[in-house]
C-alpha cells in the first residue's frame, strides 16, 4: 500500500500550521521545524510566504492539510468524500466523521499512540483488537457500541505505555469512553463536528467547494 516516506516536520512548514505528526516532540518548541523555520520549504519557500494565494489554492491547501493530518492520501480521501456527499447529511461533516472513525485515528485519540503515523503502525502490527477480535487495518471504521481494545501481550510495550501515561494533556474526546487500566476504548456514539480537534482549524467547507468545481 502507497505511504507518504518524507519529512513530516516539511508537511508542517508547508500547510504553516503544527499537525502534531512526530507526537510528543512537536509540543517542544526547540524541536519543532515550524518554529525554527516558519517559511515553506525547499528553495523559493521564503518567498511563497509573500505571495498572495487564490481562492483555488486556500482550497487545495485545506485539502492537503486534512489529508496530511489524518494520513490519508488522495484517492482515498476522495472516495471518503463521495461516501460523504452521499450520506445525505451536511458533506464536510459527514466527510470529517468518516476520518475520525478510521480505527488508527481511534487509537491515537484514545491515548494510545502518541501521533495518528504510530498508532497505524500499532494496527498494522496485529497490537489492537475490536471487540475482541484483531483488527490490522488502520482504516477500519469503528461504530457505536463497539471496544477497541491493545492485545493483552502488547500493553508492556514501552512506547504504548508511555503514550497512556500522557495522553491526559491531549485530551480525550466525548464521543469515546477510556479505560486506561483495561487498555481499552468504548465508542459511545458517533462522533460530531464539534468533536474534531480545534487545535488544527479545519474549515471543511473548502474541500467541499473544490470537489464540487
Amino acid at each position: 500500500m502507497a505511504r507518504y516516506l518524507g519529512s513530516n516536520c516539511k508537511l508542517c512548514r508547508r500547510e504553516n500550521i503544527k499537525l502534531y505528526l512526530k507526537g510528543e516532540r512537536c509540543y517542544k518548541k526547540e524541536k519543532c521545524s515550524l518554529e525554527t523555520k516558519p517559511y515553506a520549504p525547499g528553495q523559493h519557500g521564503k518567498q511563497q510566504k509573500q505571495k498572495k494565494i487564490s481562492d483555488y489554492g486556500v482550497q487545495l491547501r485545506e485539502k492537503q492539510k486534512v489529508k496530511r493530518i489524518y494520513g490519508v492520501l488522495e484517492a482515498q480521501f476522495r472516495r471518503y468524500f463521495d461516501k460523504a456527499s452521499r450520506s445525505g447529511g451536511i458533506t464536510g461533516e459527514a466527510l470529517l466523521q468518516f476520518l475520525e472513525r478510521r480505527l488508527d485515528n481511534v487509537v491515537y485519540r484514545s491515548g494510545f499512540a502518541g501521533s495518528r503515523k504510530e498508532a497505524r503502525q500499532i494496527v498494522r502490527h496485529n497490537h489492537v483488537t475490536v471487540n475482541g477480535r484483531k483488527v490490522n487495518i488502520p482504516s477500519f471504521s469503528v461504530k457505536p457500541g463497539q471496544f477497541v481494545q491493545i492485545a493483552e501481550k502488547s500493553r508492556k510495550i514501552p512506547r504504548i505505555v508511555t503514550s497512556v501515561e500522557t495522553s491526559e494533556g491531549r485530551g480525550i474526546p466525548e464521543w469515546l469512553t477510556v479505560n486506561k487500566q483495561a487498555f481499552q476504548s468504548e465508542i459511545k456514539r458517533m462522533p460530531e463536528r464539534s468533536d474534531v480537534d480545534m487545535n488544527y482549524d479545519i474549515q471543511e467547507s473548502l474541500i467541499v467547494e473544490l470537489y464540487s468545481k
